[in-house]
């Protein structure tokens, strides 16, 4: 195992680097006996001062996250921390860090650590203490289509369950009214609109996983238009076939209707 963490008294990159993934280290090894499998995102956080700001971005590789996330994984895996294979790393410069995040005296930085298993959702992360398991937000951006909105903001645990599909208000096949949150418009401006189904799909909050499901409905399977979910890890494409069984959407993931229309979901 190489050493991240050698003293460097100096205020420089290097110093910088090690102080980072010191105090992530510190705060990965909480995640013992088994929590580490709950982690879904790391979110770090550097407010540094204007003339620092150029050692920060250097010490981070400049913001690519990619490298930043290998050395934070070798740690995890350094010391047995049994992490998930598709946990994210966020990196955010900011003014002032954020309140309720993990903080270190060492550097002008700060972590949040977004939990995604129903054991992070238990009650133990109290107020301020930097871990979120049903508190977090999550956006869902149209990427391709033409919905009423460019973006819905879904809410962990106060978000029950948002019904998509062609035209805002329609009537059910069994003769119900049905009301489609995230609504695309049959218009005639928007040719594409008219693949999507007026019951094509559904998210819902499922509080035993902490995470958004969705849900193909009648409209979005076979023989019916198609609904897919794109992976962001290795982009593999996940086809719903069933009504009753739901997808838990992860960091990035894209929700394809009908090869018409793709929504990004992403969690803030």
């Amino acid at each position: 195992m190489f050493d991240f963490f050698k003293k460097n008294s100096k205020l420089d990159a290097k110093g910088i680097r090690d102080a980072v993934l010191q105090f992530i280290k510190e705060e990965l090894q909480q995640l013992d006996g088994g929590e580490g499998t709950s982690l879904q995102t790391i979110s770090l956080f550097v407010s540094p001062a204007e003339e620092e700001k150029f050692l920060y971005e250097a010490a981070l590789y400049n913001g690519d996250t990619d490298r930043l996330r290998s050395d934070i994984q070798r740690i995890a895996d350094n010391f047995a921390l049994d992490l998930p294979g598709d946990w994210q790393l966020k990196l955010q410069f900011e003014d002032e860090l954020p309140a309720g995040i993990l903080r270190t005296n060492e550097i002008k930085a700060g972590l949040k650590l977004i939990m995604s298993a129903a054991q992070a959702a238990s009650g133990s992360e109290a107020a301020g203490s930097g871990y979120a398991a049903a508190t977090f937000n999550a956006t869902l951006k149209i990427l391709k289509g033409k919905a009423e909105k460019d973006e819905y903001v879904l809410k962990a645990g106060e978000t029950k369950r948002l019904n998509i599909g062609r035209e805002a208000q329609i009537q059910a096949n069994d003769g119900s009214m049905r009301i489609n949150h995230i609504a695309f418009p049959e218009n005639p401006a928007y040719e594409s609109n008219k693949y999507i189904s007026r019951q094509h799909a559904h998210i819902e909050w499922d509080a035993a996983s902490a995470s958004f499901k969705l849900y193909a409905d009648e409209g979005g399977v076979p023989p019916g238009n198609k609904t897919k979910i794109r992976n962001a890890q290795d982009e593999s494409v996940n086809k719903l076939n069933s009504t009753v069984v739901g997808y838990p959407l992860k960091d990035r993931d894209q929700v394809i209707l009908g090869d018409a229309a793709i929504l990004e979901f992403t969690i803030s």
